[in-house]
């Protein structure tokens, strides 16, 4: 009877396991996966990607340039919503104005947690 009593805990364990399993695939999206969601919805990634550089500089570059700098929050802000030129070469970053104060602001949070390259 004790190999039946060890032998139902270890199947009910793994019922725990796997349901547990389950739960936490089906969480909400990390900060990470939400701020390249919103990147992509953007179309962002059309010019950029996280690592590298495109058309215009990888995610990760932006963050190693201005994650020390304590104005580059909303002066990126600005870049996304009305565009950039000469900052990272002679490619202009057209002005963004479909991408809201609010969505620009989560897109510059995310970059700059970004691990810089």
């Amino acid at each position: 009877m004790t190999a039946m009593k060890h032998s139902t805990a270890f199947v009910f364990s793994l019922v725990l396991t796997a349901a547990a399993l389950a739960w936490a695939c089906a969480l909400p999206a990390t900060a990470q996966t939400a701020g390249a969601d919103l990147a992509k919805a953007n179309g962002c990634m059309t010019c950029h990607d996280i690592a590298k550089k495109l058309v215009g500089p990888g995610f990760a570059q932006v963050a190693a340039k201005y994650k020390a700098d304590a104005a580059a929050p909303a002066q990126l802000v600005s870049r996304i919503r009305g565009g950039s030129s000469g900052t990272w070469g002679r490619i202009s970053m057209p002005p963004n104005t479909q991408v809201s104060e609010r969505d620009a602001q989560a897109l510059v949070q995310w970059i700059l947690s970004l691990p810089a390259s």
